[in-house]
C-alpha cells in the first residue's frame, strides 16, 4: 500500500470564505480537502498555511485561477500544483479568473 496523500483542491468563487466554506473526502490512500476563498491573495496564504501547518503535499486549482492566479500560487508553496483549465470560465461570467481576481 501506498503512503498517504494529503491534498487540497482550491476553488475562487466571490464570497468564498476559507473558515467557512471546506471539506474532506478521505479515502484510505488519499485526503482531500477542498475550500473556497475569494482573492488571489487569500488563496496564497490559505497554501502556504495548507502545506506548512497541515501537511498538505499537492494542490490543486480550479479553472477559475488564470495564469497569474497560478503563477502566484505556485511561487507561494514548495510542493506541485496543478490546476483544471478554463480560458473563459463558466461560473465566472465566461472570463478568466485573471480578469475578475488579478
Amino acid at each position: 500500500m501506498s503512503a498517504l496523500l494529503k491534498a487540497a483542491f482550491i476553488f475562487i468563487a466571490p464570497g468564498g470564505d476559507p473558515l467557512k466554506h471546506r471539506g474532506w473526502v478521505k479515502t484510505d490512500e488519499v485526503e482531500l480537502l477542498t475550500v473556497a476563498v475569494s482573492t488571489y491573495g487569500q488563496a496564497e496564504s490559505l497554501a502556504r498555511n495548507l502545506v506548512e501547518k497541515d501537511g498538505i503535499a499537492a494542490i490543486e486549482l480550479c479553472g477559475g485561477f488564470g495564469n497569474v492566479g497560478t503563477a502566484r500560487i505556485a511561487a507561494a508553496v514548495d510542493v506541485p500544483v496543478g490546476v483544471v483549465r478554463f480560458d473563459a470560465h463558466p461560473g465566472l461570467g465566461n472570463v478568466s479568473g485573471d480578469t475578475l481576481f488579478g
